[in-house]
């Protein structure tokens, strides 16, 4: 029986391929080349993710931050108040990639469609808040036209990006090569943003079109480099990888530094200061860190501290707040009265479930829009959700801390997610999709450590506690 089973698994490829071959035959020939190419691509695709999930999640790592992005316009809807909607290569090929998985997961049922995790229930509770606040803004009017179904899609899609990974990692090396993959799209995406720098403009991901984001970039940025000074400061690598962490942090660097962007660099304040607390060797980590602001106190170019200085020495400009005697620049400005507006005003209107994604104008911080577009049900369970993981990291690198890997790791990301908890505040961080799929990557392999097979060190540390 199962090998007439496997026999029919092997078969469906094939057949598969000899259906598409039929329908092609009909209605490429209608196409025009470009759409003919890329569903064929598409195909191409799907076939490769289907047989070979893994590979499937490799290049979708590098579609991440190297992926171009394609504005369509406004879509109806008041919240999205003209920025339009933004779609990416990754987002197709999350499309193309995720229904593979789904079809292979059909397929061979011992992989399991959604592996049993700490963050399931979590996940599941905020994605329905965030549904039926909207469906309810639908019926009440305050949701217009289809971006708020489109942005809730959006935020599931971080959602499967953690589930495919869950289901594919087994082993510790297969951790190590998603990590080290990441790690060198970072040096890709920090090499091209600093051939950006002569230009004299604020550097952006690659790819983002002539009006990129900068912020965006930053955040992630800061997320990376806590992960690369977390696998540093735990003595992880052979001396090529800490050579290569190291020529990372060189490169990071300079290019956030030309991102001018404040809220990332305001990140950097509980991320250095996460890394040291959690940190087993603390002076280890206090003194190169000591060093690093030092010398980057020196060589920080003057537009790096004019920017820095800019939220108090901005020009006399048309709504900006005054605090005691200091003017607080425009764009803080706004995101104050956002804050003042939602939290004394319009979040009293509709206290429990909110306007709906996209029913309320747009924010540009995550804390208030949360709270606007999902009430206090939406807010209580992403603040459940955020909590989940952070224990669950915590508990990972308490449990684990003989292991390099993992304890860079799971130090790495404690410090990052406290990073993004700050950035945060003058960003939408959690609903950035360049910033939350390498997020949630990192979150599902920091989930499966305890998954993995037990190291001969902590076998022994095992008995050692059961006697």
């Amino acid at each position: 029986m199962n090998q007439a089973q496997s026999g029919s698994r092997a078969l469906l490829p094939f057949l598969a391929v000899i259906l598409i071959t039929l329908v092609g035959g009909m209605y490429l020939p209608q196409l025009s080349i470009g759409i003919a190419f890329a569903a064929v691509t598409a195909v191409i695709l799907a076939l490769i993710s289907f047989i070979n999930p893994a590979l499937g999640l490799y290049i979708l790592i590098f579609a991440m931050l190297l992926g171009p992005q394609f504005g369509t316009g406004n879509v109806a809807g008041e919240g999205v108040r003209g920025r339009g909607v933004t779609l990416r290569l990754d987002d197709f090929l999350l499309l193309i990639i995720g229904f593979s998985w789904f079809l292979s997961t059909a397929v061979n049922k011992e992989r399991g469609l959604f592996l049993k995790t700490p963050l399931n229930r979590y996940i599941a509770y905020y994605f329905l808040a965030c549904l039926v606040s909207t469906l309810i803004g639908y019926m009440m009017g305050r949701v217009k036209g289809m971006a708020g179904i489109f942005f809730v899609l959006k935020y599931f899609e971080y959602y499967i990006v953690y589930f495919m990974a869950v289901n594919y990692l087994k082993e510790k090396k297969q951790m190590e090569r998603l990590v080290w993959m990441m790690l060198l799209v970072c040096l890709i995406v920090c090499a091209i943003a600093i051939y950006q720098i002569p230009s004299g403009v604020r550097v952006s991901a690659p790819f983002e079109g002539k009006e990129g984001e900068p912020n965006t970039l930053g955040g992630y940025l800061v997320l990376i480099l806590s992960l690369v000074l977390g696998l540093l400061f735990s003595d992880y690598g052979t001396n090529k990888q800490k050579i290569f962490l190291g020529i990372l942090v060189c490169f990071i660097l300079p290019t956030l530094a030309a991102t001018q962007s404040r809220s990332s660099w305001l990140a950097l304040v509980p991320m250095l200061l996460a890394l040291v607390w959690f940190s087993k060797r603390k002076m280890v980590v206090i003194v190169p860190l000591i060093f690093i602001v030092l010398v980057a106190s020196f060589l920080m170019p003057s537009a790096v501290k004019d920017r820095a200085m800019y939220t108090f020495t901005q020009k006399v400009e048309e709504g900006q707040l005054k605090v005691g005697a200091v003017r607080i620049d425009t764009s803080t400005s706004a995101r104050l009265t956002s804050w003042k507006n939602v939290l004394t005003r319009d979040f009293i209107q509709q206290p429990l479930i909110g306007y709906g994604v996209t029913g309320y104008s747009f924010i540009d911080a995550q804390y208030p829009r949360v709270l606007a577009e999902t009430g206090l049900l939406g807010l209580f369970f992403f603040f459940a959700l955020l909590v989940a993981i952070y224990r669950n990291a915590r508990d990972t690198r308490r449990l684990y801390d003989n292991d390099s890997f993992y304890l860079g790791l799971s130090t790495g990301f404690l410090a990052g997610f406290f990073a993004m908890l700050i950035h945060a505040v003058g960003a939408n961080t959690f609903i950035i999709v360049r910033i939350m799929e390498p997020f949630w990557f990192l979150t599902a392999i920091l989930i499966m450590i305890p998954k993995m097979p037990l190291s001969p060190v902590r076998k022994v540390a095992n008995a050692t506690d059961d006697r």
